[in-house]
């Protein structure tokens, strides 16, 4: 089992920032991959951001590339999401997830969640 807790949520002014942490305990951290999805009210869960085992490869959605930014550290068992240039269509409540494989975007795919962090970003 792998536990996750996200944390750095809150209300931001359109294009301010946040960083989002999600910490993990339990298994290996460095044997999964993480991501963030997201969910807005009475939407599914969307990809957000992708991060390799090691933190060398990375990928986005076509929404958030270019102001988004994911990393991790594996000494501190802690994945982030660096948020800038936030738009108010980025609010949402935003999941970090954990699975064995790379390269996943759909959110059933993953087997480990998070309990969320809202985001409210205010135009």
């Amino acid at each position: 089992q792998v536990q996750l807790v996200e944390s750095g949520g809150g209300l931001v002014q359109a294009g301010g920032s946040l960083r989002l942490s999600c910490a993990a305990s339990g298994r290996t951290f460095s044997n999964y991959a993480m991501a963030w999805f997201r969910q807005a009210p009475g939407k599914e869960r969307d990809f957000v951001a992708a991060i390799n085992w090691s933190g060398s490869s990375t990928y986005y959605a076509d929404s958030v590339k270019g102001r988004f930014a994911i990393s991790r550290d594996n000494a501190k068992n802690t994945v982030y999401l660096q948020m800038n240039s936030l738009k108010p269509e980025d609010t949402a409540v935003y999941y970090c997830a954990a699975d064995r494989h790379y390269g996943r975007t759909y959110h059933l795919e993953y087997d480990y969640w998070g309990q969320g962090t809202q985001v409210t970003v205010s135009s």
